[in-house]
């Protein structure tokens, strides 16, 4: 598969192992640093992960980000496809909620444009819809996205769905303390 080009930028081929890898690095980071600071970690809590929100509305984005941050994560934010993948290029995101209906480039396109991209198709993808219609699902899952989360959204189901997709990958901090123990 060829790599997409955005604002000048190749977004290179990332593996799906590099992504768990990168995830697991970054536990681990987190769970020394939190150590030192006499802090335990949970698999429910676990900050350091960035995540990108991608809507037209400047309320959604900001809504988002804000029950993000409270959760203790890092948040990019997207106004639309095209800005997204710039960033996504940039930044290098752990999971990535997209709204469907955005000028240009919708969701259903940014979508498959990452999914499409061996470095980012292991990147969780969420479509975002008022819309709850199960055509609109099927077309999303058709390009590629994870799930679909219906707005309104709130600040839990948005912590729930990045437990299922980025955190459920790490199965446990003993799994964290077993990579600390390879570092040392």
């Amino acid at each position: 598969m060829a790599d997409i080009k955005a604002n000048g930028q190749w977004l290179a081929d990332k593996s799906p192992d590099k992504y768990q890898e990168g995830i697991a690095l970054k536990l681990t980071h987190l769970y020394v640093d939190n150590q030192l600071a006499g802090e335990s970690v949970t698999e429910h809590h676990v900050t350091g992960l960035t995540i990108m929100v991608i809507d037209d509305s400047n309320t959604i984005r900001r809504s988002a980000e804000i029950f993000l941050k409270q959760s203790g994560y890092e948040v990019i934010l997207a106004q639309d496809g095209f800005d997204a993948l710039a960033k996504i290029a940039q930044y290098h995101p752990d999971l990535i909620f997209v709204d469907i209906m955005m000028p240009r480039l919708d969701g259903y396109q940014t979508c498959s444009l990452i999914k499409r991209n061996p470095r980012y198709q292991a990147t969780p993808v969420i479509m975002l819809s008022s819309k709850n219609g199960l055509f609109d699902r099927a077309r999303g899952r058709m390009v590629g996205s994870d799930q679909y989360l219906t707005k309104p959204f709130t600040q839990e189901t948005l912590i729930e769905v990045i437990q299922q997709h980025v955190h459920g990958k790490v199965s446990s901090t003993a799994d964290v303390e077993e990579n600390v123990a390879d570092v040392d």
